[in-house]
């Protein structure tokens, strides 16, 4: 009898662990809907004010168009293909350079968090040549890869590799010391050591260099493409401002700000998917 009981019990107590587990799905998912419609909202707000302040007359709109205006240019632009021709020809840039600089700034940035040895040698190097403002070195770019695309590529990836290899050094030395030891007491390879706990448990802060590494490379490829290149939303910004078009100019960095965030919200669900315990911090 007691032990029909016992299995009455934990049968019970298994039906309200599993409905507990699916209300805290759904919580979970109600808060991250809710999240996502607040992001988006809040740009379309200020495309709304910013109508709205425009058509009230307290803008100048020889210099501020309204929004209304910017997509109609955006629309025209579209129907062209201009608009796409330039888009993809700074995306496929902006990859290549993230490719170029990212790879590397993970591999060195864990290595560093890993090893004192080798975190004493570069981190001065990166210390000494962080502050040099990337635009500052174009006209060396330039000379070293020409007008064509290396210069560009090479641009977007040094404005990738920085904030990339810092992130994912900090994010090492976060983790908690005891894991490898752990690994270490199990005689983990350094492979494994790298894969098992510096990887993962730098993983956060290697995301949130990424997202600006982005946002610093789509910066960097609008500046060099207003130099010596013959497409990209750089060059169609530069050349608006040459024929005075300031709704093209405008709707051309209005397409770089919608890049940028569409990007950081395909970031934003990486991080969600990889990085599961780190869900809740700030719910």
């Amino acid at each position: 009898m007691n032990g029909i009981t016992a299995q009455a019990n934990t049968g019970n107590f298994v039906t309200v662990a599993a409905a507990s587990k699916r209300r805290h799905r759904r919580w979970n998912l109600g808060v991250v809907f809710n999240d996502r419609v607040m992001m988006i909202a809040s740009p379309i707000g200020l495309l709304v004010i910013w109508e709205l302040v425009g058509r009230a007359g307290f803008l100048d709109q020889r210099y501020f168009p309204l929004p209304s205006t910017i997509f109609l240019a955006l629309k025209t632009l579209a129907i062209s293909g201009e608009l796409w021709m330039n888009t993809k020809a700074s995306l496929l840039r902006l990859l290549f350079g993230f490719l170029v600089g990212g790879i590397p700034a993970l591999v060195i940035g864990i290595a560093m968090g890993i090893s004192k040895p080798v975190r004493l040698i570069i981190d001065p190097l990166i210390a000494a040549t962080y502050p040099v403002p990337k635009s500052a070195i174009l006209p060396l770019l330039l000379l070293i890869f020409g007008l064509g695309e290396g210069s560009k590529i090479a641009m977007v990836a040094i404005g990738v590799f920085y904030p990339m290899v810092i992130n994912a050094t900090s994010g090492v030395l976060t983790i908690n010391k005891t894991y490898f030891e752990v690994g270490k007491h199990f005689k983990a390879s350094r492979w494994q050591v790298f894969r098992t706990i510096a990887l993962p448990g730098a993983l956060p802060l290697i995301i949130a260099g990424t997202k600006l590494g982005v946002g610093f490379g789509l910066i960097l490829i609008a500046i060099a493409e207003m130099v010596g290149a013959k497409e990209g939303l750089g060059f169609m910004i530069w050349n608006a401002w040459e024929l005075l078009a300031v709704d093209v100019m405008y709707a051309g960095i209005l397409t770089i700000a919608v890049i940028g965030f569409v990007l950081s919200l395909l970031f934003n669900e990486v991080e969600w998917l990889l990085v599961p315990w780190n869900r809740d911090k700030d719910r």
